[in-house]
């Protein structure tokens, strides 16, 4: 089935206890579409200024992303993050940020994409991710992010937001911020009574779990990883695997969730391992089907 992802195309600079990679490709919808493309077609939307040194279409040859959604916009400038790691690496400090054309209106969604059945609302304002959803007919599934920013400055919207969504995509530190609950399965209770079907909430290097309306819930750790070279992207690409693999299968229930997570997993896995998108750009399906098989075999007993 079709998916969809409207969020940020970024020039980012990175410094972690590795090296420092300057001016180079990130940003939301960036990571979550090469990871999604590895299991269905990705719709894609985003803005960018005239400032843009990359071409996406030469980013994304190759791969299943559909860019009509992609706008070069007049007189605007591209978003920029700078940012850093240290210690374990779970948490980006932000250095520098220029929101640009983020601040400003969002993309108009093509005619041939508003039948689109999958729909990932990916890190941004709020406000833009229900103006996206306004544009779209009927659709099966909606997940969306969110981040620190929103939850301390437009909460209102955000939980506006949830309720129009099925899932919700948050770190540990954010879900305890949303509702001001220490334990995390007190915190994933309350964010579903917002209106929610399904809350994932990521640990890091802890790994992840997913809480339904009925009660279940399942936890899943990390891939077990040597080496960590740049994390920036690797909750995207978590978002794109997931959804990528539940837009393929076609059906959203706990079970299939659940191995949906497993590939997001893996996914991400790739993107940590080197700068930018260097890691999740040289992966292929066969390799992510082999650590697939290894995050199954070590996470039974």
């Amino acid at each position: 089935m079709s998916l969809i992802v409207t969020g940020s195309i970024g020039i980012d600079t990175v410094k972690t206890p590795y090296g420092m990679n300057e001016e180079c490709i990130g940003g939301s919808a960036v990571y979550f579409s090469l990871a999604a493309s590895f299991f269905t077609n990705v719709r894609f939307m985003g803005v960018v200024g005239e400032d843009c040194p990359f071409d996406l279409a030469d980013v994304f040859k190759g791969r299943d992303i559909d860019l009509e959604g992609l706008e070069i916009r007049k007189g605007s400038k591209t978003f920029r993050w700078c940012g850093s790691y240290e210690g374990d690496m779970n948490e980006a400090q932000t250095d520098a940020v220029e929101l640009n054309v983020l601040a400003e209106s969002p993309p108009q969604v093509p005619e041939s994409f508003r039948n689109t059945e999958y729909v990932f609302l990916a890190n941004t304002a709020p406000s833009l991710q229900m103006q996206l959803l306004d544009q779209l007919g009927r659709t099966s599934f909606v997940a969306a992010d969110t981040m620190n920013l929103w939850i301390t400055t437009a909460q209102d919207d955000l939980r506006k937001l949830l309720t129009r969504v099925d899932m919700l995509i948050l770190n540990d530190g954010e879900a305890k911020l949303l509702t001001g609950q220490t334990n995390l399965i007190t915190a994933a209770k309350e964010i579903l009574a917002m209106g929610l079907k399904y809350v994932i909430i990521k640990k890091g290097e802890h790994g992840s779990m997913i809480c339904d309306v009925a009660g279940q819930m399942f936890l899943l750790p990390a891939y077990p990883t040597g080496v960590v070279i740049d994390p920036t992207g690797a909750g995207d690409s978590f978002a794109g695997g997931m959804l990528g693999y539940l837009a393929q299968a076609g059906i959203v229930d706990m079970a299939t969730l659940c191995r949906a997570m497993a590939y997001g997993t893996v996914v991400a896995s790739f993107t940590i391992g080197d700068f930018s998108i260097q890691g999740i750009q040289a992966a292929t399906r066969e390799m992510i089907e082999e650590r697939f098989k290894m995050l199954r075999k070590v996470t039974q007993f």
